[in-house]
């Protein structure tokens, strides 16, 4: 059973923090693709959240291209978004974060070894 960390106190809604989990449990291969995802009903029972909330964060995982949902095996691991289509999507996300970096006056070397650090958690660096 994957481990997912849900803070009740936090102010992001729990299909988002869950949804978030599940993403970084794959980039740092804790889940691996083709791998099954815990049932609607296990998770929920698992974390202590109402069904609706993992169906939502499986649903819009789904619809982000990062799980397929099979009548016989549920919710699959499987990555098929488009790279260009991320890329944007990060850019968009990035503008953002690098703008508020910017107002409190942290450096682009700064940002870069943050990048780095964060990175190297998720298979390394090229």
């Amino acid at each position: 059973m994957m481990i997912i960390d849900i803070d009740f106190n936090s102010d992001e809604a729990l299909y988002l923090q869950l949804r978030n989990q599940i993403i970084i449990g794959i980039a740092t291969s804790k889940i691996r693709i083709g791998e099954e995802l815990p049932s609607v009903r296990q998770l929920a029972d698992a974390i202590g959240i109402n069904m609706h909330t993992v169906n939502k964060a499986y649903t819009v995982l789904k619809q982000e291209g990062f799980v397929k949902v099979d009548r016989r095996r549920g919710a699959v691991v499987a990555i098929d978004m488009d790279k260009m289509e991320t890329m944007k999507e990060l850019r968009k996300d990035l503008k953002v974060l690098l703008a508020r970096s910017s107002c409190k006056n942290i450096s682009r070397e700064e940002v870069h070894a943050l990048i780095d650090e964060v990175y190297e958690n998720y298979g390394g660096l090229d």
